[in-house]
């Protein structure tokens, strides 16, 4: 499964890979001989990791993901340069309310991370430029990368640090450590799956449930039953995604306990697609549902693929609340705008003394004002939840966000943007959008559904 967005409290991007086969013609990544261990800087944005990747010679950014079996790559339509060997056509099945996609399955690729090097990966790349995941995440990411990379190292994400470690499986020794946890992990169709307990108002209950690094979400659970309440109503309706094949929409909550061996997360925001997402993606009978990055981004985490382990060490951010969207509003980039900014330029201070004994004065120095233009993303409204503040601010999917709280909204980054609507309840926000080609106003406030 594939989700990509910001934990429970941000809409996500949903994949599924179902016509991928477990074997392949790969020799698998290496590190150089005399190379134990390589770190590697990442990004993290909306809890998840994007690690630079270069194909072919050409460089990318790409999510690391533990919920899909095989590399795949889009948003090449800007790419040209991207080459790809022995390429023949396919169908992919995607989430969404679409059916198969088309894309290509290549061989013989050379692909790099960090100093590790494939020279015979399998690539699968959806064709069409409707896949584009870096419209709502701000920042551009060509692909997935996920069990292929798992597969050949002991990796360690420091999400604190920002920090990507991988070592060689048949050197790495795990240093000793009275305060983590090492949990065994179950495989099937090449994917990580774990037990975990799951806690409603009334009952607790275990659950087989896919690790999925490439979800922001914290928890999704397929079974609504004892978590899901009309009387009280404890739950809204939402977007919880773009599929490959279309939209996924669900019910939001929070569970009241969720325990990961000896780890405890009290009101932990959890997600229920609708029935139709769940039968596309429910191909483990026992499978539950899915443990996303909003939960994980909480340790220090190390996989072991081939020792079937994963060792958790709580980190700064374990006490976290779990948040979701008060504003009710997702945005997305939707091409560039031209920009024009008066810009002052400071030079270095002067300074002048007329007497050797006289005080130095200091002077600041300004060039004349000069015009700047440049191009800038366009935020656009993707999607408003009915009932929500915005919803009844009047925003409407299509309008164009301009400003931001007064502050021009090319100047935020989206992901700073994403948390602002889920940082505190009570916080007013201020809009200026250009509808119809109409400027208008809008204020809301932040409001907590649960």
């Amino acid at each position: 499964m594939k989700k990509i967005a910001n934990a429970s409290h941000l809409p996500s991007l949903l994949l599924l890979l179902f016509c991928v086969s477990f074997a392949s013609a790969q020799n698998g990544f290496q590190l150089p001989e005399t190379v134990n261990r390589d770190k590697i800087p990442f990004e993290l944005v909306n809890n998840l990791v994007i690690v630079p990747v270069e194909i072919n010679g050409t460089e990318l950014s790409f999510l690391l993901d533990t919920g899909v079996n095989s590399t795949l790559l889009f948003s090449v339509e800007e790419l040209d340069s991207v080459q790809l060997k022995n390429a023949k056509p396919v169908k992919l099945r995607g989430l969404g309310e679409g059916g198969d996609i088309d894309a290509i399955v290549s061989d013989g690729n050379t692909v790099k991370v960090g100093k590790a090097l494939d020279t015979d990966h399998r690539i699968y790349m959806v064709i069409g430029s409707e896949i584009n995941f870096s419209t709502r995440m701000g920042l551009p990411i060509h692909g997935i990368i996920g069990f292929d990379l798992f597969r050949d190292f002991v990796i360690k994400t420091d999400y604190t640090s920002k920090r990507l470690t991988l070592y060689r499986p048949d050197s790495f020794r795990r240093k000793r450590c009275k305060n983590c946890v090492e949990i065994p992990l179950q495989f099937y169709n090449r994917k990580p799956f774990l037990d975990v307990r799951v806690a409603s108002a009334a009952s607790e209950s275990d659950a087989l449930v896919l690790l999925d690094t490439g979800s922001s979400d914290g928890l999704w659970l397929f079974d609504e039953d004892g978590f899901i309440s009309e009387n009280p109503k404890n739950y809204f309706n939402d977007f919880l995604g773009l599929g490959l094949s279309g939209n996924i929409y669900g019910k939001r909550t929070k569970i009241r306990k969720l325990t990961i061996d000896a780890f405890q997360l009290e009101k932990v925001t959890a997600s229920f697609p609708d029935s139709n997402t769940v039968k596309n993606i429910k191909s483990l009978p026992t499978r539950m549902g899915s443990l996303g990055s909003e939960v994980l981004r909480r340790f220090t985490v190390i996989m072991n693929y081939r020792g079937q382990t994963m060792t958790l060490k709580k980190n700064s951010h374990f006490s976290d609340p779990f948040y979701y969207n008060m504003a009710g509003l997702t945005l997305e980039h939707d091409g560039l705008i031209p920009v024009r900014e008066v810009d002052y330029f400071k030079i270095d201070p002067v300074t002048m003394t007329k007497e050797r004994r006289e005080a130095t004065a200091i002077f600041d120095v300004y060039k004349s004002p000069t015009l700047q233009f440049f191009l800038a993303p366009k935020f656009v409204v993707a999607e408003v939840r009915s009932g929500s503040p915005a919803d009844l601010a009047g925003l409407m999917k299509g309008d164009e966000v301009v400003k931001i709280n007064g502050k021009a909204s090319f100047k935020y980054k989206l992901y700073e943007v994403v948390n602002l609507f889920s940082s505190k309840a009570g916080r007013t926000i201020y809009l200026e959008i250009s509808r119809n080609g109409i400027t208008q106003k809008k204020k809301f406030v932040l409001r907590e559904v649960l």
